[in-house]
C-alpha cells in the first residue's frame, strides 16, 4: 500500500505528461481546452501540497485521476 506522499505526484507527472500529449500539433487546437483545464488542477495540486493541506491534496489526487488520455 502506498501513501499520498507518493500517489500525488505520480498523478502530477502523469497528467503533466497528458498535457504534452493533449498540446500535440496534430490535433490543431483541439485538445487546449482539456489541456487548460489540467494544468489549472496541476496548479491547485501544487498549491495544496505546498501549504501542506491534506484534505486539498486528496481533492486534488482525485481530480488529476479523472484525467485520461
Amino acid at each position: 500500500m502506498s501513501s499520498l506522499g507518493e500517489e500525488l505526484p505520480k498523478e502530477q507527472a502523469r497528467v503533466r505528461e497528458l498535457i504534452i500529449e493533449y498540446r500535440d500539433p496534430l490535433l490543431k487546437g483541439a485538445g487546449n481546452l482539456a489541456a487548460m483545464f489540467m494544468e489549472q488542477a496541476l496548479q491547485r495540486a501544487d498549491k495544496a501540497v505546498i501549504s501542506g493541506d491534506i484534505v486539498a491534496m486528496i481533492s486534488s489526487y482525485k481530480e488529476l485521476q479523472g484525467f485520461t488520455g
